[in-house]
């Protein structure tokens, strides 16, 4: 008799063969995340927000503002504590960067590869800012005005240091 695989698992074994890649998990990760958007539109509509197109200076701050969350959230040893659950610490990556080894099986991996990936990462951050532009317009271009601030802080510092190196 054999044992019954369930769709998913043939797909993600004719995908990767011998890896443990979880489409599963990124499959769950795409309807979360749908759903998020989802509800900020409907959100939008049922508040009758007015969503205006972003000026080309919105679109470069929180550019920089992504790049910095996302480095942030998925690199920066203080942030190592949100990483932990789904990571394995295995050194420093660069400065004030960590590397880690992504554990887990399913979600936990899922999520442990969101967490470490600062372009995954910047993409729900460059949400998160859209949906701040929409309801709380004011307050999410000074947070996105620090970060890229901050983006460009860290720019000058590396500049710094090949000059002096």
């Amino acid at each position: 008799m054999s044992e019954h695989v369930h769709p998913l698992e043939r797909i993600a074994d004719g995908y990767a063969p011998g890896e443990d890649f979880p489409l599963g998990g990124y499959l769950g990760a795409m309807g979360v995340y749908s759903a998020s958007v989802g509800t900020l539109a409907v959100l939008a509509r049922v508040t009758k927000r007015t969503v205006e197109p972003p000026s080309p200076w919105d679109v470069v701050v929180g550019a920089a503002a992504t790049h910095t969350l996302s480095r942030i959230v998925s690199r920066d040893p203080v942030t190592s504590p949100l990483r932990a659950p789904f990571t394995r610490f295995e050194g420093t990556a660069g400065p004030a960067e960590l590397k880690e080894e992504v554990r887990g099986e399913g979600a936990r991996r899922t999520l442990g590869e969101m967490l470490t990936c600062p372009f995954c990462t910047g993409m729900w951050v460059a949400t998160a800012l859209s949906a701040g532009y929409v309801f709380a317009p004011r307050a999410t271009r000074l947070a996105a005005a620090g970060l890229a601030s901050l983006a460009g802080s860290d720019f000058l510092q590396f500049a710094r240091a090949k000059l002096n190196g």
